[in-house]
């Protein structure tokens, strides 16, 4: 299911389903996107705060989300920031009132928790990009390229210039799938856990050691969860290596988790947690993974209909 293109002039629902971000923050991020031509329309509980760190109840966070999705008048739904706290959403989530207005969906981090829930029951494409008090407050926070072709219904490409590199060499196709690793282990066992398999998968974190990461990824494998994938790809994995341990660790525990794995593996993806622009990145639509003589990600589907 795509949602439609965002044409200038549209209405971006300002929403935050998780932590409470900070109130400078969001005018920022807010002014940002209206220096991009959008209308931004402040969720009721988007700036609140709840203890001990949600922006809002649990039902003031689920009718802010539902009311975005079900005003006619709103084009596409923004997240200020993730944090925590999106998996409480989980059990009362409306996914008839989602699936009967498709709307682009923004967020990472703690979101992957509500976007692989949305995308593996009404197949609405996420993404997987900047948000608004985290990454459009910044200046140079968004790469520009990937954002304005997710949502346009242009191709976007990826490569070295976005951080990518390659640990494994290869050819790989799928569908785009994933999030934070960290949010996808936290599911397993539940009924709300990701459908990785067949796909192919970006998995990305931060500030989690190399054995934490190491121990997140056999959980993922002990759960069956990288079943049929395609190829992998990794994120920037930002602050996951300690200035005091060498840089090739990360990549020597990846290496080794998936030393039976035939498929393509990158890393250094700069989107969700990153030091620079963030890459948008729509998951639930085709994609070709090309890991020879210079790495690229490149969509072969359009995420929204033009």
């Amino acid at each position: 299911m795509k949602p439609q293109a965002l044409q200038p002039g549209a209405r971006i629902a300002v929403v935050a389903p998780a932590s409470s971000a900070k109130a400078e923050r969001i005018t920022q991020g807010i002014a940002s996107l209206q220096a991009r031509g959008f209308v931004p329309v402040i969720g009721t509980n988007a700036a609140g705060k709840e203890p001990p760190y949600f922006s809002g109840t649990i039902e003031q966070r689920l009718d802010d989300l539902h009311a975005a999705f079900a005003n006619p008048e709103i084009d596409a739904v923004f997240c200020t920031r993730g944090g925590y706290g999106s998996n409480y959403l989980l059990e009362d989530l409306d996914l008839d009132v989602i699936a009967a207005s498709p709307k682009p969906f923004f967020g990472y981090s703690d979101l992957t928790a509500l976007q692989s829930w949305i995308l593996d029951q009404t197949g609405l494409v996420a993404f997987h990009g900047p948000m608004v008090a985290a990454d459009f407050y910044r200046d140079k926070g968004v790469h520009e390229a990937s954002f304005s072709a997710a949502i346009r219904g242009e191709q976007i490409f990826a490569g070295p210039r976005e951080g990518l590199r390659i640990l494994k060499p290869g050819h790989a196709e799928g569908v785009m799938y994933g999030g934070c690793l960290s949010i996808l282990t936290s599911s397993l066992g539940t009924r709300f856990a990701p459908q990785t398999e067949g796909k192919l998968l970006f998995l990305e974190d931060v500030a989690a050691k190399p054995y934490q990461i190491d121990r997140m990824l056999r959980q993922m494998l002990l759960a069956g969860k990288f079943d049929g994938v395609s190829g992998v790809i990794f994120g920037e994995m930002l602050d996951c290596v300690s200035p005091n341990t060498s840089p090739e660790l990360l990549d020597q525990v990846i290496l080794r988790v998936f030393d039976w794995f035939d498929g393509p593996i990158a890393i250094g993806l700069r989107s969700g947690h990153v030091s620079g622009a963030n890459v948008t990145l729509p998951l639930g639509v085709e994609a070709e993974l090309i890991l020879e003589n210079e790495p690229l990600l490149e969509y072969t589907e359009a995420a929204v209909e033009v």
